[in-house]
């Protein structure tokens, strides 16, 4: 069993940046493939970035968020710049240990944290 929790949400003005942080714990945390998804009120859950053999984003994030882990401390972190009142969400996280291409559904995945809320203001 992995147990995920996120922390670093917050409330913050358009142009700001966050760090989320993802910490993992149960199972062998280097082998699994991490990603990022938010899910905003009345609309699905969406994906924003993964990191495993490589890393791969959201049209929607590019250029303005970064996934990067940390195996030694069993986490993963999302920065996020440049922050848009339309960023509002929760924001949670995620791991699978399927082998494969790059995995960008929900189904894909495991392991889910509890989420953490993002709240930009305008």
């Amino acid at each position: 069993q992995v147990q995920l929790v996120e922390s670093g949400g917050g409330l913050v003005q358009a142009g700001a940046s966050l760090r989320l942080s993802c910490a993992a714990s149960g199972h062998s945390f280097s082998s699994a493939g991490m990603a990022w998804f938010r899910q905003a009120p009345g609309k699905e859950r969406e994906f924003l970035a993964t990191i495993s053999w490589t890393r791969y984003y959201a049209d929607s994030v590019k250029g303005r968020f970064t996934i990067s882990r940390d195996n030694a401390k069993n986490t993963v972190y999302l920065q996020m710049n440049s922050l848009k009142p339309e960023d509002t969400a929760v924001y949670y996280c995620a791991a699978t240990y399927k082998m494969g291409p790059v995995r960008i559904n929900e189904y894909e995945y495991d392991y889910w944290g509890q989420g953490t809320q993002v709240t930009v203001s305008s």
